[in-house]
């Protein structure tokens, strides 16, 4: 199958890896001729090109560009290939990317790969990034059943574990476990620099495995930061708020020295956790 990819960084670069391992012909476009050059040197595409009439022969097309690339790129993306052409997209939030694209392009189905790491670019790229972990594709009733099932075989060879929801749905649960984490994380960070000059430089000495692991995505890209919250505002909002309530129940509890719902509730997290991680 020849299969495009627009936006060659960690996402599209691995992806191609991938699609080229199980025999797929796969055709790249990015912004920058020396990226296009370098995908072509690391393997993760055959051919690649800055023009994107390029992709006018693919029968699937994957926009893995950042999200507030992804309407413009595609409004322009869609004046070069045939109507057949099944068009996804990688983007974290799916309600106003599908509620744009949707009535302009009948197969076009949205979705969303939970994988990902701190590092960016095409340099970043990684075969097996999508094995096993969750692969979100978000159909209407109005999507037709077989762009549906091409993107799907697709996600199935890259091993990924298929899940269906609709946009509404995906953007309420990735706010809670993913866009929350990120502002959760990123206000940890801000906290400690608020620290007196002498405790910041101790604390910076006995960092180690806990705060590596609770900052983690608090400092990674900035850009993907402020894209999760501009395109997922009200959700994540809501997810704040709820995440602000909860937070200082723990801080009464604590000015009230009440260790023993302290201790409950600490059990009951260490008891449910594992149902987010196994």
């Amino acid at each position: 199958m020849n299969i495009g990819i627009l936006g060659l960084g960690l996402i599209g670069g691995s992806l191609g890896l991938d699609l080229r391992s199980q025999g797929h012909h796969v055709i790249g476009v990015s912004r920058r001729e020396s990226t296009c050059q370098r995908a072509i040197a690391l393997g993760c595409v055959d051919t690649a090109s800055v023009d994107m009439t390029l992709l006018k022969a693919t029968e699937v097309v994957f926009i893995c560009t950042p999200l507030a690339l992804i309407i413009p790129t595609f409004e322009e993306l869609i004046t070069h290939l045939p109507s057949t052409t099944v068009v996804t997209d990688v983007g974290s939030v799916k309600a106003p990317i599908v509620e744009a694209l949707s009535p302009i392009w009948e197969n076009f189905i949205g979705g969303h790969p939970m994988a990902g790491t701190t590092e960016n670019g095409i340099e970043a790229a990684m075969r097996n990034l999508f094995f096993q972990k969750p692969y979100v594709l978000t159909p209407l009733a109005t999507t037709p059943l077989e762009a549906i099932t091409v993107v799907e075989k697709i996600v199935q060879q890259l091993g990924a574990t298929l899940y269906y929801c609709s946009p509404q749905e995906h953007d309420s649960a990735v706010s809670s476990i993913s866009h929350l984490p990120v502002m959760v994380s990123a206000s940890l960070i801000a906290a400690c620099l608020s620290e007196n000059p002498n405790t910041l430089q101790l604390a910076q000495k006995l960092a180690s495995s806990g705060f590596r692991d609770t900052s983690r995505v608090g400092g990674g890209n900035p850009e993907l930061g402020v894209m999760m919250a501009r395109y997922n505002r009200s959700c994540l909002l809501r997810s704040l708020l709820q995440y602000r309530h909860n937070l200082d129940e723990f801080i009464n509890l604590i000015d009230l020295e009440d260790w023993a719902t302290l201790e409950e509730k600490l059990q009951l997290n260490q008891q449910v956790r594992p149902k987010f991680i196994d």
